[in-house]
C-alpha cells in the first residue's frame, strides 16, 4: 500500500490496484494541482478546498456520501459526522472513509469538526493508520486531535490540513500537534507499507 500526500486533505491512497484519491482541492488553495489519474475519489464535503473532482483525471467513482462500497477488492465506508461542533449547524455535515485492502486499514477523517461520539468510534473501528486534520479553525485543532487519536487508537498517525508555506489561509502549524506527542518520524511525500504497520508512531509527511 502506497499514500502519497498532495497537501491539505488531499491523498492518493493505492491499495489492491485501485487509486484513490481524497479530498481535492483547487488552484485558490495555494498548493499546486496534483496530476493524477484516479479510479475512486471521495470528498468528505461540499467545500471548494475538498470537492474538485474535475480536475483530477480519469474514469473514476466518485464517493460523497456515507455508506459501504466496494471498488475491486478495496472496501470503502463512510460514516457520517460533522463538519463543526454544533450538530452541522455552522459548516454542515463531514464524511469520515475508512479505506481496507491489503490487510490494512486506512481512515481519512475529512474536515471532522468535533470529537466523534462512541458509536462513530465503533463504527470506524481498527486504524491502522489514520488521516487526522489539527490546525484548528475549521476543523479540529491540536488538542481535539489528540483526543481523537487517543479514541480511535490508530498504529500510524499523519496529521493534515494545517499551515504550510503553500496553503493560502490561516490555520495552526502543525508543530501544535507535534508537541502533544513525545515524538514523530519525518517521511517524505510517499510512505509504502509492504505489511500491517506494528509500531506506534506519529508521522510527518512532506508536500
Amino acid at each position: 500500500m502506497k499514500i502519497t500526500w498532495f497537501g491539505h486533505a488531499c491523498f492518493l491512497i493505492e491499495m489492491e490496484g485501485i487509486r484513490i484519491v481524497t479530498d481535492p482541492f483547487d488552484e485558490t488553495v495555494g498548493y499546486p494541482i496534483p496530476n493524477v489519474t484516479a479510479d475512486v475519489v471521495t470528498e468528505s464535503h461540499q467545500h471548494f478546498d475538498h470537492n474538485a473532482h474535475h480536475l483530477v483525471r480519469g474514469n473514476f467513482r466518485l464517493i460523497k456520501e456515507a455508506g459501504e462500497y466496494e471498488i475491486g477488492k478495496v472496501k470503502v465506508k463512510g460514516i457520517e459526522t460533522y463538519h463543526d461542533t454544533k450538530s452541522g449547524r455552522e459548516r454542515g455535515k463531514n464524511i469520515v472513509f475508512v479505506f481496507e485492502g491489503e490487510g490494512m486499514r486506512v481512515c481519512h477523517l475529512g474536515d471532522l469538526g468535533h470529537v466523534p461520539t462512541n458509536d462513530q468510534v465503533r463504527s470506524i473501528g481498527e486504524v491502522d493508520v489514520l488521516l487526522v486534520p489539527v490546525g484548528g479553525t475549521f476543523t479540529i485543532g491540536p488538542k481535539e486531535a489528540r483526543e481523537v487519536v487517543n479514541l480511535i487508537k490508530p498504529t500510524v498517525t499523519i496529521p493534515m490540513h494545517y499551515k504550510t508555506r503553500y496553503l493560502k489561509f490561516n490555520l495552526l502549524p502543525v508543530d501544535d500537534f507535534l508537541k502533544l506527542f513525545e515524538g514523530y518520524e519525518r517521511a517524505g511525500k510517499t510512505l509504502e507499507f509492504f505489511e500491517k504497520p506494528r509500531e506506534e508512531k506519529v508521522m510527518v509527511m512532506e508536500v
